[in-house]
């Protein structure tokens, strides 16, 4: 096969892949724009209501492992379009409920649809983009980041104009039809279709679950992911509920050009922000490597999320400085699926990513946690500086720990430097894994 015409296939797919993730954005990063109008009409406590966002991220998350198994069995196409008539009822579901229960399952329901899809897009980057794992992972993620983007703005009207039912209903249809259309054009990519990186160290073999599962790398990667998604997962969820608290929400920021009100630019601004970060920092590690890049975005996120509780009150610190967290925040998809595919292989990376994206349900539990605390404490900035300390440590764990860790783990598994890339790491038998293999 020609190359250019491979490149232009797997490229293709990385398209395809976008615009399945930007059809299933909304449900979680267009949540913050509802709750307010949810606890207006019923009157419920915002950490009940906030229950349901809990729910939709242990839903995607925790089920990403089986999902996993069914993409290696079905393939992408059958898993996206399964996944986005799930993800469309989800929201027509809200659209009619009238309790908790209600809100609750459709939750649940948008955590399967949006966790097939979401699972199976990122998967295929993975096999697709050896050579540049980061770059096609932070594309295909930036997707699911910056997607809202463009609807907030219509979402918000919408819910204004027509109500917050109205508005569940119409884009819930919407989104599950783009993401079933899309899901047409996925597929798996063939062995000749692909290549390996020459600036990345990458296995020479395909880790199980298990193995994977046997290493420190993997509890060190999981433990980490963990310190830095719990951040981000409460701006997200939250955003909307500390503008209000801050007394910033509706605050009319005059650009010169235009004017608007706070939370809802800081609500765009922050998904373009979330967005680029996915790509922009997936091609700094595919160049600089992943642990090195993971300190500079950790780094950044905590003294942002810091910066953001002493001077939020400030509407147009409070764009600026939500916008950093977010460009920080956003790369955490791309990298550790990245380092994790370059850890432990392709073959079974769905199953392996997929219990590492379980530190995502884990953030979840945070959520309503952070307003259970701000209520205790009567600030956001006690929930704030605890989310940011666990950032920075990520970040120090990064060079004090993951860095040596990989080396061993490079040594022992036979990963190849890309400078000796015909040379492999003996073995403690004295055999080369090559030759094992």
């Amino acid at each position: 096969m020609r190359p250019n015409v491979s490149e232009k296939k797997r490229w293709t797919q990385i398209v395809v892949g976008v615009v399945c993730m930007i059809a299933t954005a909304n449900i979680q990063y267009a949540w913050t724009l509802f709750v307010p109008e949810i606890q207006s009409t019923f009157g419920w406590d915002r950490a009940s209501i906030q229950i349901a966002f809990t729910i939709f991220v242990l839903v995607q998350t925790w089920l990403t492992p089986i999902e996993g198994y069914f993409i290696d069995k079905y393939g992408p196409r059958a898993m996206v379009a399964f996944g986005a008539l799930f993800m469309g009822a989800s929201w027509v579901i809200n659209s009619q409920a009238t309790s908790l229960a209600g809100f609750y399952l459709g939750a649940a329901v948008g955590g399967i649809g949006v966790g097939c899809i979401y699972a199976t897009c990122i998967n295929n980057a993975l096999k697709w983009f050896p050579d540049r794992r980061g770059l096609a992972v932070g594309l295909t993620a930036g997707g699911y980041g910056m997607g809202s983007a463009a609807t907030i703005l219509p979402i918000a009207s919408m819910i204004q104009s027509s109500g917050f039912q109205s508005t569940f209903l119409f884009f819930g249809i919407l989104q599950g039809i783009l993401a079933f259309v899309a899901a047409m054009f996925l597929r798996a990519p063939s062995k000749d279709e692909v290549k390996v990186s020459d600036k990345i160290a990458q296995s020479r073999r395909d880790y199980t679950l298990t193995e994977a599962m046997r290493t420190k790398l993997f509890w060190l990667m999981f433990f980490m992911f963990i310190c830095v998604v719990t951040g981000g997962m409460m701006a997200v969820a939250q955003l909307g509920v500390i503008a209000q608290d801050l007394g910033v929400k509706n605050y009319s920021v005059n650009l010169y050009f235009f004017t608007m009100a706070a939370l809802p630019l800081a609500l765009m601004l922050d998904r373009i922000m979330n967005g680029i970060s996915r790509p922009l920092f997936g091609w700094i590690s595919d160049n600089i490597g992943r642990e090195k890049t993971m300190v500079i975005a950790f780094t950044l996120e905590g003294l942002g999320i810091i910066a953001l509780g002493y001077f939020g009150h400030n509407p147009y610190a409070f764009l600026i400085l939500s916008g950093v967290v977010f460009l920080a925040w956003g790369e955490v998809y791309s990298l550790f699926s990245a380092l994790a595919g370059d850890a432990f292989g392709t073959k079974h990376i769905g199953k392996i990513y997929g219990v590492l994206y379980c530190a995502k349900g884990i953030g979840a539990l945070f959520v309503p946690v952070g307003n259970l605390l701000m209520e205790a404490t009567g600030t956001w900035a006690t929930v704030l500086y605890t989310v940011a300390s666990m950032d920075l440590l990520a970040a120090f764990l990064a060079i004090v720990a993951l860095r040596p860790i990989l080396a061993e783990h490079v040594r022992r598994s036979g990963i190849a430097h890309p400078a000796t890339r015909d040379e492999v790491a003996p073995a403690a038998d004295g055999k080369s894994s090559l030759a094992r293999a």
